[in-house]
């Protein structure tokens, strides 16, 4: 009988110690998944801090304006419609986004800076328009200008033209068009965007102006009185055609230093 009652209270210390064993095992797991959970918690805070970091980086704000909010949605709708033209698409979109995100945070750029995104601009949004469209572009660009290369130019100042140009155009009227020339020449920056709107976009744009009033604003507080801003409508047809004198204010920035 006294040997049973050892026999019982040894195993009751083998089933104890077990169990201590267990919970001791069980709790170390827990343990150690609550940590491996915090750090994920920690990877995931820190990566919603750099995806929050991003996107502010894109809210780029500018004096009196900011960057149409429509116009990365346009862009990739143009590369998402035409699949075949997608490797030239991106490309474009690639040079146009590192522009908008790096070198338009700087209060001014180069003539041939802006001028090589207004074209890759263009490129992206002629994608969505038919082939046989009246699509017009010229480019009479002087690279040997004294203000081709100087950080004269204001970043994103041809968005609204081209924007506004590809946004208004009836595509399917067999009279439409749109035509864009660029120009710089005697320090001069020359820019005209000319297109054939439907009723409704004419109707449109006599109920809410011409043109984006935040591009001259823009234009009068950074460059006064060395820009021309003159636009017109007639028959359907909208131009817009900026001036703007690079080399008058380059000389009042440089002798006012």
């Amino acid at each position: 009988m006294e040997g049973n009652y050892y026999m019982i209270h040894d195993y009751l210390i083998f089933i104890g110690v077990s169990a201590i064993f267990f919970l001791l095992t069980v709790s170390i797991y827990l343990f150690s998944q609550n940590s491996n959970f915090r750090k994920k918690n920690t990877r995931l805070s820190e990566t919603n801090k750099i995806i929050e970091q991003k996107l502010n980086e894109v809210q780029l704000e500018h004096i009196g304006t900011k960057l149409n909010p429509h116009l990365f949605k346009n862009i990739l709708n143009s590369v998402q419609s035409h699949a075949y033209q997608t490797y030239m698409s991106l490309d474009k979109l690639a040079n146009v986004l590192d522009y908008i995100l790096y070198e338009s945070n700087n209060k001014f750029v180069s003539p041939k800076e802006e001028l090589n995104f207004a074209l890759s601009l263009i490129e992206i949004n002629k994608i969505k328009i038919n082939p046989l469209f009246d699509f017009r572009i010229k480019s009479k660009i002087n690279k040997s200008d004294a203000m081709y290369e100087e950080k004269v130019f204001a970043p994103l100042i041809s968005v609204d033209l081209i924007e506004n140009a590809f946004k208004h155009t009836d595509f399917l009227a067999q009279d439409s068009f749109i035509s864009i020339h660029l120009e710089l020449e005697d320090r001069v920056f020359t820019m005209k965007v000319s297109n054939k709107s439907s009723l409704k976009n004419i109707l449109e744009k006599e109920n809410s102006g011409f043109g984006s009033q935040s591009l001259d604003q823009r234009l009068k507080m950074i460059y006064s009185n060395h820009y021309q801003l003159e636009k017109s409508s007639k028959n359907g047809i909208f131009t817009a055609e900026l001036k703007i004198n690079l080399g008058e204010f380059y000389d009042k920035v440089r002798y006012s230093r």
